[in-house]
This record gives C-alpha cells, sequence and structure tokens, in this order.
C-alpha cells in the first residue's frame, strides 16, 4: 500500500484577537491543520489577469 498523502480541506476561517487571519482544516484521516496569515505582512494578493 501506499504513503498517505494529506488532503487538506478548509472547515473554518476567523480571525485573530491580533488580526491575524487563521484557517482551520483537515484531511479525512482525522489530521488536524491551523495556519496563520498576518494581515500587515506585505501588499494585497491580486488574481491575475488575463
Amino acid at each position: 500500500m501506499g504513503d498517505h498523502v494529506h488532503v487538506r480541506v478548509s472547515q473554518e476561517l476567523s480571525v485573530s484577537e491580533e488580526g491575524e487571519l487563521v484557517e482551520h482544516s483537515r484531511c479525512q484521516c482525522g489530521a488536524t491543520f491551523t495556519r496563520v496569515f498576518d494581515a500587515d505582512d506585505g501588499e494585497p494578493e491580486h488574481p491575475g489577469r488575463s
């Protein structure tokens, strides 16, 4: 059997008291992940133009 690859499915987005964007996700195997993005870090992202 092959190695398991986590597929992160976003469950919730929230904003911390410090103003950070917090993304909670999980894999179907039960593993959970939390990513924190600092809103003051750099320029806003812009989608590519076609």
